[in-house]
């Protein structure tokens, strides 16, 4: 499918959540929609995975246009899957040989349980993080920093205060998208200016609020967790799947919940003419029916043909949603927010 002109491509503010390896999909995603060429790309939010796409690819962007983001999101992944046994979303021995039958074991489950209990304090004293270096390499911070052409938003989880801290493009370093993809878990909080930050999805997964008052008066949400689930989980590691998949989309559902009610406030006219209420236009690439077979472990898989599967399953939602709602940015939302979460 051909690029569309630039003049004509539709201005769009993206919101990117964070769910570890399966980042990659976001990848395929948004690999697409820069090759369709028919989004302007005027603003992004993003936690976790989602800020190490967003940083990708507007360092890309800088570099190279469309074309350099594109170049420069495959060249991230690949460093990904490079970064060695230490494990760049914190695999361990016990994920790397999660298969779906080894998860349903028993023998799974118990040393699952034997994880939490040891701290990365104790475990990883010197706090050594693959993704450091790989942020080192790829990203041209200095160049975000000092002519991003995309408004920038990345989340961290202020740990002493549990507030939501949003960092933005001028601002920028290496720290801070290592914050916003902090697993207290796997590894130590990162502090800066002295204060300690935990991955960001915990509290915005991706926050929206910041795109109210961006200039686009779309958004697109590219989710990486599955908002629905066809059956009850009835073993330990199904159980466990769902709590991430529930407890990682919470704030986002908080979120969109208070939009839908403000937008229907609006349409039984209870806000008054100078309220300042802008509204925003919802279309959403979610993970329902794409990633739903993918289990919690599968979330520290770096092995690059499992990232190649889950950028191609990312390029053909894409392609979906192409031919389904590209049509409505810039007219009406393809995501109806008063019926999924009102």
């Amino acid at each position: 499918m051909s690029r569309v002109n630039a003049a004509a491509a539709r201005p769009i503010s993206l919101a990117l959540q964070g769910g570890g390896a399966h980042g990659a999909y976001q990848w395929g995603v948004l690999d697409r929609l820069l090759e369709r060429g028919a989004l302007d790309i005027q603003s992004i939010t993003a936690a976790s995975a989602g800020a190490m796409n967003a940083v990708a690819l507007v360092s890309g962007m800088i570099e190279g246009g469309p074309e350099g983001a594109r170049a420069k999101l495959e060249s991230f992944w690949r460093s990904v899957s490079q970064g060695g046994p230490a494990g760049v979303f914190g695999e361990n021995a016990f994920a790397r040989m999660a298969s779906d039958w080894f998860t349903q074991s028993p023998a799974f489950n118990y040393l699952s349980t034997l994880q939490p209990s040891v701290s990365p304090y104790d475990f990883n004293p010197l706090n050594l993080n693959p993704l450091r270096d790989i942020l080192h390499e790829q990203i041209d911070f200095k160049a975000i920093r000092d002519r991003s052409p995309i408004d920038l938003f990345i989340a961290a989880t202020a740990v002493r205060t549990s507030q939501s801290k949003l960092f933005h493009a001028a601002e920028l370093t290496v720290d801070h998208v290592l914050a916003s993809a902090c697993l207290p878990d796997v590894f130590q909080a990162v502090e800066i200016d002295g204060v300690p930050y935990w991955d960001g999805g915990y509290l915005a997964n991706p926050p929206v609020w910041p795109l109210v008052e961006c200039r686009a008066r779309d958004v697109l949400l590219l989710l990486l967790n599955p908002l629905t689930s066809k059956g009850t989980p009835r073993s330990m590691s199904d159980i466990a799947d769902r709590i991430n998949e529930i407890g990682f989309n919470a704030p986002l559902v908080a979120e969109l919940r208070a939009v839908a009610q403000v937008q229907d406030m609006a349409r039984r006219g209870l806000l008054t003419a100078g309220s300042g209420y802008m509204a925003l236009r919802f279309h959403m690439i979610g993970a329902d029916g794409r990633l739903s077979d993918l289990n919690l472990a599968s979330k520290s898989n770096t092995d690059w043909s499992f990232l190649e599967d889950l950028c191609e399953r990312g390029r053909r939602a894409a392609d979906e949603w192409i031919r389904r709602d590209l049509a409505k940015v810039g007219e009406t939302s393809s995501l109806d927010l008063s019926r999924s979460f009102l």
